[in-house]
């Protein structure tokens, strides 16, 4: 049966894009997929990836850089200092290092003390999270990321969009999930359209092995919008999971109804048949 599926399926469906679903013997599937236990990994340093990513910096790149970065030091107005973090961003983000340009973005949105800017900082180290290959790389993003997205929620205390992101966060990367958890429930208990918030918690519910409850989530999702595609395939995903392929195969028929995109569709396709 499969588990990987759960991860997969919000991954797809939150854009709508491409999935390869990979089937997995029942034992497995039965067992479900922990979530992450134990200490997280230790963070980077900053200045230990910046010295590296100097390293890789042409030379006429390379003076450029450290006049901003004395300009910062020196700069005793606010307004100069976030010019020079902003073009910082600029550089090492045409140079391609991301994380870099990244952290950059984010000490300009600090000072500028503006929720959209903050949001915008975060969302490139999301961004660049599944690039990351070094577990104290990944965790300085995650750190960098939550910061971030703790000072924008500050600013806009009704943003459930944030709080989603964060509890998200909390659940993939850090050694404490169940706090995720119950601000994912906070925020899907508050409000029930959400249905990000819904999907994220039936995919978590998925990975974790408790397929009755992805299943009892989206059906209160479908009794609402009973044409919504994501919460079909999800539920679909769950079932099979149980190993109800038959359930399953009906799902993914009325979510393939669904779907506008032919290339989605036939993948679905695809897995209906390995499914079989």
């Amino acid at each position: 049966m499969l588990i990987g599926l759960g991860i997969a399926a919000v991954i797809a469906l939150f854009a709508f894009g491409r999935i390869s679903p990979k089937v997995h013997d029942h034992d497995h599937a039965a067992k479900g997929m922990a979530m992450p236990q134990g200490n997280a990994a230790v963070a980077a340093d900053f200045k230990d990836l910046l010295q590296k990513a100097r390293e890789r910096v042409p030379a006429d790149k390379l003076g450029e850089i450290s006049r901003l970065e004395n300009a910062v030091v020196r700069g005793d107005v606010q307004t100069q200092q976030i010019a020079a973090y902003r073009q910082l961003y600029l550089i090492w983000d045409g140079l391609n290092e991301l994380p870099i340009a990244a952290h950059y973005a984010a000490e300009a949105a600090k000072l500028e003390n503006s929720g959209k800017n903050l949001t915008f900082a975060a969302n490139l180290f999301l961004d660049h999270l599944s690039h990351t290959q070094d577990p104290a790389v990944r965790m300085w993003e995650v750190n960098s990321a939550i910061e971030l997205l703790d000072r924008a929620i500050a600013l806009e205390p009704a943003n459930d969009t944030l709080k989603l992101k964060k509890g998200t966060l909390l659940v993939d990367y850090t050694g404490e999930p169940m706090q995720g958890i119950g601000l994912l429930r906070e925020v899907a208990e508050k409000n029930p359209d959400f249905l990000d918030a819904q999907l994220t918690l039936a995919n978590f519910s998925i990975k974790s092995g408790q397929f009755d409850k992805a299943v009892e989530r989206m059906q209160k999702v479908l009794d609402r919008t009973p044409d919504e595609p994501k919460a079909l395939f999800l539920m679909a995903a769950a079932y099979q999971s149980k190993g109800e392929n038959d359930k399953a195969i009906e799902l993914l028929r009325q979510c393939r109804k669904l779907i506008k995109d032919p290339g989605l569709a036939a993948e679905i396709d695809e897995y209906i048949k390995s499914i079989k």
